[in-house]
């Protein structure tokens, strides 16, 4: 036993005999019995107290709105749709294909960026930047409905759409690319691993997680200015002050996307509507925020939106969207439309005077 040790448990006996109240002669015995271990080198430890204050409460994040983020109301977790684990696989017919399309959903960038080992088409941004956990995440923009939903009819192209066209899609507007043949290796492994996902979900299933949050619309216009003051204090230290993402040196992969520039989703993808945008970073973003533990509040998802999709990127050419007009989404931000309200109100809102005008229509 080391010395300071033995020392220690000495006086702790002492303090113990003085709290309770001992007689000097007690307190002497208990001095000796201490001693005589110490000599024949009894083992021996000092009790252990347990902490009877709790650990101080990290502090939240200040935020440039007033307003408390606000829960997302929903189901317990235990009812929320899960993916499949990959780990079932393992043996069967299909794991080879399926696990090369997860792996192509995962690092897009690896395989089919700028530097890609296999085809050169795409930005360099993966497709799990915008489907997380390569399209596994509760409300992350999963892909939980896709197999039991396509083919469907999408008012965007006016045709009835299969999965293919919906990954293409994704190539020459959220990754800025070019399509990739139909029939080739990757597009059939990315298919079969998109439909696994959501093989346990029947047709016409409501299922809870699935996309994305709903989001409440505001009574005013989402403001660029305030998502900016957002921006700048929550978001610029993975994305960047001027938006363009973190990528490590000699990685074909960005580890934080860039929100705009050249190197981002065009003006023709989902993020560039403000209500799929400020859906997505509201039970997502900042790193580590979930649809039970949002960071942000209502306001400021829309107002971050704004100020996202209000700075320069790559431009689309979309004169064959919306061939029917009046299937334009409320916050479509481009017109022609069937309604009376102009493109800025469209793009920013307020959003209910259209709602409610798109209602009436019916």
């Amino acid at each position: 036993m080391k010395l300071n040790e033995e020392q220690n448990f000495i006086n702790f006996l002492v303090k113990i005999a003085n709290v309770v109240g001992l007689s000097s002669v007690v307190v002497m015995l208990l001095v000796g019995i201490a001693l005589i271990m110490v000599i024949y080198h009894v083992d021996f430890t000092l009790p252990q107290l347990s902490q009877t204050e709790p650990p101080a409460a990290t502090a939240p994040l200040p935020s440039p709105s007033t307003a408390p983020p606000s829960p997302v109301v929903t189901a317990p977790a235990d009812d929320m749709w899960k993916a499949p684990d990959l780990a079932s696989l393992v043996g069967t017919p299909e794991e080879k294909q399926i696990t090369y399309g997860q792996e192509l959903i995962a690092h897009t960038a690896q395989y089919l960026g700028p530097k890609g080992k296999v085809l050169q088409i795409s930005n360099g941004m993966n497709c799990q930047n915008c489907h997380l956990n390569a399209g596994t995440k509760t409300f992350g923009n999963n892909y939980a409905l896709v197999a039991s939903t396509y083919p469907k009819f999408r008012g965007r192209s006016g045709t009835v759409e299969s999965v293919e066209k919906r990954v293409n899609d994704c190539f020459e507007r959220s990754l800025n690319g070019k399509p990739l043949k139909e029939d080739s290796k990757e597009m059939k492994a990315m298919v079969a691993y998109i439909n696994w996902v959501g093989k346990e979900v029947k047709k016409d299933e409501k299922v809870k997680g699935a996309g994305l949050v709903e989001l409440p619309l505001l009574d005013r216009a989402a403001s660029p200015a305030n998502g900016k003051a957002v921006y700048l204090q929550k978001c610029q230290s993975c994305h960047g002050p001027e938006g363009q993402g973190i990528k490590s040196e000699g990685s074909a992969e960005y580890q934080y996307p860039p929100l705009w520039g050249k190197s981002s989703y065009n003006n023709g993808a989902g993020l560039f509507r403000v209500s799929t945008f400020a859906r997505y970073v509201k039970a997502n973003m900042p790193l580590g925020a979930t649809y039970s533990r949002p960071m942000l509040s209502d306001e400021e998802a829309w107002d971050l939106a704004a100020y996202v999709n209000t700075m320069p990127r790559p431009k689309k050419d979309l004169s064959k969207d919306w061939p029917d007009i009046s299937k334009k989404p409320i916050d479509h931000p481009f017109g022609p439309y069937s309604d009376g309200f102009k493109e800025k109100q469209h793009k920013y809102g307020p959003f209910k005077p259209i709602a409610e005008a798109k209602t009436s229509m019916k």
